[in-house]
């Protein structure tokens, strides 16, 4: 605070530029635990840390974990006692399902965005997770489209759960790209035999597309 203000407590200085306004309350849960702290303020509001940012950073990680155990089926009762555990403080089970609702948000936005880059490469890929869905926890596929530009960068497309791998569900992902924009595919690389492609990504799609087994 003095260097933000440009003077110590009390001190009479044309240096100054603010003035001490006493503190605020406020917690801050870190990996060793809740911490209760007093954070000075200065009469304009100007002062501010960077140690929330900090810790903001750090619990949004913590809460990505929390999430991704609870898709891939790990109780909420579980999910409890780990941060208890790790940190001395819990999160809810409502807390775990609404950062798991705002995921899904985000994701769907994300996967909803249209397609105006070109990739002339496409790498279709699937693999298989436990994830839950309306509250049962299954084997289930996971599509996973990933775009190659001119410059040779990756950029993750769509991804799209699946009962299991098919040519109908290949098929229907894959159009969803198309009608998303995605246009001038020239080379799809894969692991499949070549002749399956006639099912999963028909020449109406794309035209002059041709594939090559990883």
């Amino acid at each position: 605070m003095t260097e933000a203000i440009g003077a110590e407590k009390g001190e009479r200085t044309t240096e100054r530029v603010g003035y001490r306004s006493g503190y605020y309350e406020r917690k801050l849960v870190t990996r060793v635990g809740v911490l209760e702290l007093r954070v000075p303020q200065d009469r304009a509001g100007r002062f501010s840390t960077e140690l929330f940012e900090r810790y903001q950073r750090s619990e949004k990680a913590l809460v990505s974990a929390l999430v991704q155990m609870y898709v891939q089926g790990v109780s909420t009762r579980k999910v409890k006692a780990i941060t208890e555990e790790l940190c001395g403080h819990s999160f809810s089970a409502s807390r775990v399902s609404e950062a798991t609702a705002r995921l899904d948000e985000a994701l769907k936005a994300l996967f909803e965005q249209r397609l105006a880059e070109p990739y002339p490469y496409l790498i279709l890929d699937v693999r298989y997770e436990r994830a839950r869905e309306a509250g049962v926890i299954a084997s289930q596929a996971v599509l996973v489209a990933i775009g190659v530009d001119w410059e040779g960068r990756r950029q993750v497309l769509g991804v799209e759960l699946a009962n299991r791998e098919s040519h109908s569900s290949w098929r229907a992902f894959v159009t969803g790209l198309k009608q998303r924009g995605l246009a001038d595919v020239t080379k799809v690389p894969s692991r499949w035999p070549i002749d399956n492609y006639t099912l999963i990504v028909p020449e109406h799609i794309w035209k002059d597309v041709s594939y090559a087994s990883r």
